[in-house]
């Protein structure tokens, strides 16, 4: 069973329900049923289906986002265990009779994976923001999304978008409000960034010490996040350069490039001419971010 973790939202009140879904169902999984702020978003989207049902229907509240960065305008990777805390900040630009700093008002950014918000296939949402005023309708503002691997599935890999959230309750209750009393102000596809399973390299060039004009074999290893398993698995058919670094220098040079077999493992050989160290380098792709071994050194004598 995979169990959706619960994420806080406003002021410790709101928050996404926790939700058990058996991971044969995965490929059907709907979006977990919210509470608050993210219900009356999605509800003022048409995407009530998706949420319990409520009454009324949001107004269009006079606020907008723009400046949206996700991650400070950087690639997400995700590994095995450990959330990821992603920064996001914004700027939120509101009418002079919006309270950004009411108790009831939630501003925030929903990071999602579909064609858009109203479409969306799978979400994380921030907690509320805190801003700082730059005039009087006009805040910069910070939040951070918390992203679970155990809430992932390796089809999550890949291109992700970031909607910007407002919700004015106006002494509603968030969880179970009145929503025509609600104002909602969401800015789609304010960002964009690629959500990636965390990469792993290794190298070991041996033997060492070596006579130059030998064979030196190079093995290593290219791994990445399987978010369905929760370990590290071989990242296959992916062409890796192997690089060389004389010794006293600084740049790395490529000498070959090769690709990892069925477990993600690499191997080539060299001849030996000096001292220096080997690495292994992976360029990355859309899923699977970029990563290089730490250097090997060899002796050449």
């Amino acid at each position: 069973m995979r169990i959706r973790a619960t994420v806080a939202a406003v002021s410790g009140a709101l928050a996404l329900s926790a939700l058990a879904v058996p991971a044969a169902q995965a490929a059907d999984r709907a979006p977990v049923a919210v509470s608050g702020a993210h219900e009356a978003a999605h509800s003022a989207s048409g995407k009530s289906a998706y949420a319990t049902a409520v009454e009324g229907t949001p107004y269009a509240l006079d606020a907008s986002f723009s400046n949206v960065k996700v991650n400070k305008g950087k690639n997400v990777a995700v590994g095995t265990t450990n959330v990821v805390k992603v920064p996001v900040s914004f700027t939120l630009t509101h009418a002079t009779d919006v309270d950004i700093y009411a108790d009831d008002f939630f501003g925030g950014v929903e990071l999602y994976r579909g064609p858009s918000f109203d479409e969306s296939i799978w979400w994380f949402d921030s907690g509320d923001a805190t801003c700082t005023n730059a005039s009087a309708t006009v805040a910069n503002c910070t939040a951070t999304v918390e992203i679970d691997p155990l809430e992932l599935l390796n089809e999550d890999a890949g291109s992700w978008k970031a909607a910007g959230i407002a919700v004015a309750f106006n002494g509603e209750d968030p969880e179970n409000p009145n929503l025509d009393n609600v104002g909602v102000a969401v800015t789609d596809n304010a960002a964009a960034f690629k959500l990636q399973r965390y990469s792993k390299l290794t190298v070991n060039a041996s033997p060492e010490p070596v006579k130059k004009g030998k064979t030196i074999t190079v093995t290593g290893k290219l791994s990445r996040a399987n978010w369905e398993t929760h370990k590290y698995a071989g990242y296959t058919n992916q062409s890796v350069k192997l690089q060389f670094r004389k010794k006293g220098t600084s740049t790395y040079t490529t000498v070959k490039t090769i690709k990892s077999n069925s477990t993600g493992d690499l191997k080539t050989t060299v001849t030996a001419a000096t001292d220096g160290y080997f690495r292994y380098s992976f360029a990355g792709t859309t899923t699977t971010p970029a990563v290089s071994a730490a250097g090997d050194f060899v002796d050449v004598q």
